[in-house]
């Protein structure tokens, strides 16, 4: 991995940056626990940031149940697998969604991203390299809970979106996942989106005791990026298999997501030439740990 580490160092240093006006934000959408509804936040979200004039790619990049294209009603040709078995290129994995959103379909090869062989890190660099400054943002939605690939996502991304819901097991999952990334000492910029919230009170008080506990017991600010409501159009949509932002833009959550886009894009995540961008979160990607 230090070889691997040194060789994707030299290629990135080295590498021609396009679109030198666009700076690219690298996001992880992550949970403690599944069954929160992060994949769901995660398309509606990339959905509410394109109506504001972002171009967003989502990777799906949850290994166990990846299922992005399934909440489109999309089916998808190729995945990340066949870019690091170098059989197509990053443009022809890439697939479009509603309102010009692009997504990566995951599957298996998410796995294989901590055992690349040189040939196969050195196709990947320069092929996922090709995206510095193509797009406003990309969002990584990473398995729930912490696997090695999560892990490896969220110290990463320059910042890492935990999304949670008012029950019990779903704070105390979330918090753990805080805990655990920070105990591991990465400097991880996390924020909160709280789901399904039967009303504002409800979403303040989620939020405020799993902010209150990483400040107390971690030394850390754990800002709240927004709160959904428990909307029943929401689920109507997953049926439907069309993002809810979509199909029923006029509702209580849809006006959410559009209030915490607006939200993310006000704040830009720091920026510097060593951390920022596709070229940060490769060098941060691969680095020996």
């Amino acid at each position: 991995m230090n070889d691997q580490a040194e060789a994707l160092r030299h290629m990135v240093r080295n590498q021609e940056l396009r679109q030198e006006g666009r700076t690219t934000r690298i996001v992880a959408v992550t949970s403690g626990k599944g069954g929160v509804g992060k994949s769901n936040f995660s398309l509606n979200f990339a959905l509410a940031l394109s109506r504001i004039g972002k171009k967003v790619l989502i990777f799906d990049a949850d290994i166990g149940m990846a299922n992005i294209d399934v909440l489109m009603g999309i089916s998808s040709t190729y995945s990340l697998y066949h870019l690091l078995k170098q059989e197509k290129t990053i443009w022809e994995i890439i697939q479009e969604g509603p309102q010009g959103v692009h997504f990566i379909a995951g599957g298996s090869g998410f796995a294989d991203l901590l055992d690349l062989s040189p040939a196969q890190l050195d196709y990947f660099a320069q092929q996922i390299g090709r995206l510095h400054g193509q797009y406003d943002v990309i969002l990584f939605d990473t398995g729930a809970g912490l696997s090695k690939e999560t892990v490896k996502f969220i110290a990463a991304a320059q910042e890492t979106i935990v999304v949670t819901t008012p029950e019990p097991t779903s704070i105390t999952d979330a918090y753990a996942l805080i805990k655990m990334v920070t105990a591991m000492e990465h400097q991880v910029s996390f924020k909160l989106v709280v789901n399904r919230a039967s009303d504002a009170k409800e979403g303040s008080a989620t939020a405020d005791k799993i902010g209150l506990v990483a400040k107390r017991f971690l030394g850390i600010d754990v800002p709240v990026l927004g709160m959904l409501p428990d909307d029943a159009n929401v689920t109507k949509a997953v049926k439907k298999q069309i993002p809810f932002a979509v199909a029923f833009p006029g509702t209580d959550a849809a006006r959410a997501i559009a209030e915490i886009a607006g939200r993310f894009a006000e704040v830009p995540a720091a920026q510097g030439s060593a951390s920022s961008g596709v070229k940060g979160f490769l060098l941060r990607m691969f680095k020996r740990s």
